[in-house]
């Protein structure tokens, strides 16, 4: 088999993947009811926009389509790393409700641990890690545009 035909359907893979990790949180997401606040819709609008860039990567790999995606994933990336702080502000809040002379060490456990997952916003970073991945050194973003040396 050739390494074209080999890289091709590794991007694809990893697309693919990404585009279920979105589509699996956003059905998470809605199950488990995160939909209290405005702040908790922010993940459903980052995991419609990586599914949409996602699968027009899929269906046209164009240069135009893999830096859409790119930017996209960066949002989503970045959208990650909020949540992954809310969800530790929300814990930490919690804790001191719930037992107000917490010491340093209950909080930081109730921070890693508490009612609210680190992990889970944290999908979102790993399904924009594995898109991103895709377009590295894709050959419609043609020789040196859009990628670095590796």
């Amino acid at each position: 088999m050739e390494d074209a035909t080999v890289l091709s359907r590794l991007r694809r893979f990893l697309l693919g993947t990404s585009a279920l990790l979105l589509a699996g949180a956003l059905v998470e997401l809605w199950l488990v009811g995160h939909d209290e606040t405005a702040t908790q819709l922010i993940p459903f609008a980052l995991c419609g926009l990586g599914l949409i860039a996602a699968v027009a990567a899929l269906a046209r790999p164009g240069r135009a389509a893999l830096l859409a995606l790119r930017a996209c994933m960066a949002l989503v990336a970045l959208g990650s790393l909020y949540g992954v702080y809310e969800h530790v502000v929300e814990n930490v809040a919690f804790q001191r409700e719930i037992v107000p002379g917490s010491t340093t060490a209950e909080l930081v456990s109730a921070a890693l641990a508490g009612a609210n997952p680190l992990l889970a916003p944290g999908i979102l970073a790993l399904a924009a890690a594995l898109a991103a991945a895709s377009t590295y050194y894709h050959p419609a973003l043609g020789k040196g545009r859009g990628q670095t040396a590796g």
